[in-house]
């Protein structure tokens, strides 16, 4: 399956429980997370998406270390079976 079916589909999962996602870039900075999810009990989450064999690059894992280090929201998705799994561990 394509990073881009993975995005799509946690998109749409995420409207269905009520939150938004919005692409994110920050130019000059690389490594940074694909999605933001914003969800309607008030939490963020930064979402990077991989395909089944994807691995995380250098820059972000660094991206992954610092937002953990303050304490954030950060996950990290590779198959429909993760999106729902990330989906039903949420709050209602």
């Amino acid at each position: 399956m394509l990073e881009k079916q993975i995005e799509s589909y946690l998109i749409w999962a995420v409207e269905h429980h009520g939150g938004k996602t919005w692409k994110f870039t920050s130019p000059g900075r690389k490594g940074v997370a694909d999605r933001i999810v914003c969800l309607p009990d008030g939490t963020t989450w930064f979402v990077e998406l991989k395909t089944k064999d994807g691995r995380l690059s250098e820059l972000q894992k660094i991206f992954r270390n610092d937002v953990l280090r303050l304490r954030q929201n950060y996950a990290c998705l590779s198959s429909i079976e993760a999106v729902d799994a990330f989906i039903t561990a949420l709050p209602k």
